[in-house]
């Protein structure tokens, strides 16, 4: 999952991104102004956007506007002032999915984050179910063959995101822009390796590869 925080409070931000990654194994991007966190959105596949209200060059609300208009359907949370009731009136009105008031707890943070990621892809148990397969998304635990599983950062955030769209292909392109941040290097045959070593933990059924398509997490697996 990949993540734009538009923040221009550069600790704030800092801490938020740290967290994301940490805590969450997001692929995270940091935009320090409306206009360069408007540019980021309107060019990359974001699963959620968190958006500060009081932004240099572009308000929050005009990036929000914008996103909207252009009918891109990613979730925002926008973060407000104490004092800010009506700008989250605003912002809800305008298409906001959610809102956290100034100073927030770094924990509820990561569990909105997470809710509003699961509903955009219709999953809203915390608890990912593909056939005997089980992600834990809060915990970053997976369960396959009657056993627990802790992977990799990369390998879980892969496996997370086959696990949010269980029963479609993927293609590699798509995966490879949920899997990274801007600044990532990105080696062509990473993919591969990824898949491999999930089938080589948890199953060699569990991802299908449909040749010149993408991957395929399988229903009945593993």
């Amino acid at each position: 999952m990949r993540i734009l925080i538009i923040e221009d409070e550069q600790r704030l931000a800092k801490n938020i991104a740290m967290a994301l990654r940490e805590a969450a194994s997001f692929a995270v991007d940091v935009a320090a102004e409306g206009e360069d966190g408007l540019h980021l959105a309107r060019t990359n596949p974001y699963d959620l956007v968190i958006l500060d209200l009081m932004l240099p060059k572009i308000h929050g609300l005009d990036v929000l506007r914008a996103i909207r208009s252009e009918g891109r359907r990613m979730p925002v949370l926008i973060l407000t002032a104490r004092d800010g009731t009506e700008d989250v009136v605003r912002g809800l009105e305008l298409g906001s999915d959610d809102y956290l008031t100034k100073p927030f707890d770094m924990g509820e943070l990561l569990a909105r984050c997470r809710a509003l990621i699961r509903r955009s892809y219709d999953r809203p148990d915390p608890v990912l179910h593909v056939g005997g397969l089980e992600v834990d998304t809060r915990r970053r635990v997976v369960r396959a063959g009657g056993r627990d599983h802790l992977l990799p950062a990369m390998e879980y955030r892969l496996l997370e995101f086959l696990a949010m769209r269980a029963g479609e292909v993927v293609s590699k392109g798509d995966i490879l822009e949920h899997l990274y941040d801007f600044d990532a290097e990105r080696f062509s045959n990473v993919i591969e390796v990824y898949v491999s070593s999930l089938r080589r933990r948890l199953g060699s059924g569990l991802i299908r590869t449909l040749r010149g398509q993408g991957y395929m997490l399988v229903e009945g697996a593993p």
